[in-house]
């Protein structure tokens, strides 16, 4: 009886309303942390000893980001993640592109089984395989080195499959219209498949450096040198060091430091992740 009383525009519009009012709801709650975090940072400990309430930091204050920069070792834990994240993500992208291509376009033998075989490693924990790895590196003699960083990250069986959907979803056509124009499969693959699926790289290369970035659990067990720990681990051990001496503020200032990189990525990259996700959303 009352759908028969209200206009159906009107209804449609009360609904559209009603949806931006509870993603508006939602997005505070997310977002409220992060600014009360931001916030902590900016405020002296002296005031942060009394209370830790209010949004506004007044009086404001960048001492806490200052002691961070007069910890010597900070700077350096930033560059070592800069430089693990980065080679972490380019790498993934060349592996994972190139199997994906491998195992969307290229007939050969056993390729199923393979493909079955690469994506079982999805189901496999990582702390699973920590103690195969801690004595294969420690037997090359590779901790406490870039490397050992970085190639623990490059089996990443979740990026060949995504790689493999999204080049599945090109047409046919354009690989055949370019073979017949002289042009092979590492061609193809470089100047044409890389192109088209520029959101999906971009998708998955943010969701690498996310993970690496954030990763702690590995370069704990493989950098045990004070000047190869990442932000993560560096981070984590003046908590026990810094936390009782530099106050609340300083530890709010590191969290900030440390998520500020994901951040500005998410930021200048969040037109391609919205297109990579609309892409792997007609799969």
């Amino acid at each position: 009886m009352l759908a028969q009383v209200i206009p159906g525009s009107l209804r449609r519009r009360f609904g559209t309303w009603s949806l931006l009012g509870l993603l508006t709801v939602v997005s505070i709650v997310w977002i409220a942390p992060i600014v009360w975090v931001i916030a902590m940072s900016l405020k002296p400990n002296s005031v942060l000893q009394v209370s830790t309430r209010g949004l506004i930091p007044d009086p404001f204050t960048l001492e806490n980001y200052k002691d961070i920069l007069n910890v010597s070792d900070v700077p350096r834990w930033f560059a070592n993640s800069m430089v693990v994240s980065a080679s972490t993500t380019i790498l993934t992208l060349v592996l994972a592109s190139l199997a994906g291509y491998a195992f969307a376009r290229i007939p050969f033998k056993g390729k199923k089984l393979m493909y079955i075989f690469v994506l079982s490693g999805m189901m496999v924990p990582e702390q699973a395989v920590f103690i195969p790895l801690h004595t294969m590196f420690s037997a090359w003699e590779m901790h406490n080195t870039y490397q050992a960083l970085v190639l623990p990250r490059l089996a990443f069986p979740l990026g060949v499959f995504l790689m493999a959907q999204f080049f599945q979803a090109i047409p046919q056509d354009i690989e055949e219209a370019s073979k017949l124009d002289g042009a092979n499969r590492l061609i193809v693959y470089a100047r044409i498949m890389m192109p088209l699926s520029i959101p999906a790289l971009t998708t998955l290369g943010l969701f690498t450096f996310v993970l690496t970035w954030n990763d702690y659990l590995w370069p704990l067990v493989s950098a045990t040198r004070t000047d190869m720990y990442t932000l993560t681990v560096g981070l984590g051990s003046l908590q026990g060091t810094f936390a009782q001496t530099e106050g609340l503020g300083f530890l709010m200032a590191s969290a900030v430091t440390a998520s500020a990189p994901i951040l500005i990525v998410f930021i200048v990259f969040q037109r391609y992740i919205i297109q990579g996700v609309r892409m792997g959303g007609r799969f």
